[in-house]
């Protein structure tokens, strides 16, 4: 593995603590932050044009901008009937590039089990042990908001670090 990919795979990695922070954000206020999604995004682009630079093609660039472009467009709509919040459609328009062409089949599996694992907790709250957190979570039901940046946030969490362990195997052990 080349330096660039190994500085590459730390930009990545720099983006799980802000992941962490989104999570807790949009779970605690039901809000995401612009100046999160710019720090993301950039951190992204940082990291593919590293990578376009050591294979040489700018084909991983090309994928995750197109997939990124498709994501706002789907989503969209769903923010106009106001199904979902602006904040979870940007913060998923922007994953493509933070996690590479190569990380979406994975992120997208993650996404949707986590999705799947919000919607169960959502929709049956009582299934959850007693305390503050069971409270919180028919709170949220009753107001009729699901804090989707959450899931977005755990599978972009566990992607990164997925490729940034393979990678960094990659780096001790080159065989």
């Amino acid at each position: 593995m080349s330096l660039l990919l190994a500085v590459s795979l730390s930009l990545r990695a720099l983006a799980i603590p802000l992941l962490g922070r989104i999570a807790w954000t949009d779970f605690t206020t039901q809000k995401i932050a612009n100046r999160d999604v710019l720090l993301l995004i950039c951190l992204g682009l940082g990291s593919l044009q590293l990578v376009a630079l050591v294979a040489g093609s700018w084909w991983d660039m090309g994928l995750s901008a197109l997939a990124g472009l498709l994501l706002f467009v789907v989503l969209f709509p769903f923010w106009a009937l106001r199904k979902l919040g602006a904040g979870d459609v940007k913060l998923m328009a922007v994953m493509p590039f933070l996690i590479g062409g190569s990380g979406l089949a994975l992120f997208s599996i993650l996404l949707l089990v986590l999705a799947f694992a919000t919607a169960i907790v959502m929709k049956f709250p009582f299934m959850l042990p007693e305390g503050a957190f069971r409270v919180y979570i028919q709170h949220l039901d009753r107001k009729g908001v699901v804090p989707f940046g959450v899931p977005i946030a755990i599978a972009a969490i566990c992607t990164i670090a997925f490729e940034v362990l393979v990678g960094a195997s990659a780096f001790v052990n080159p065989f």
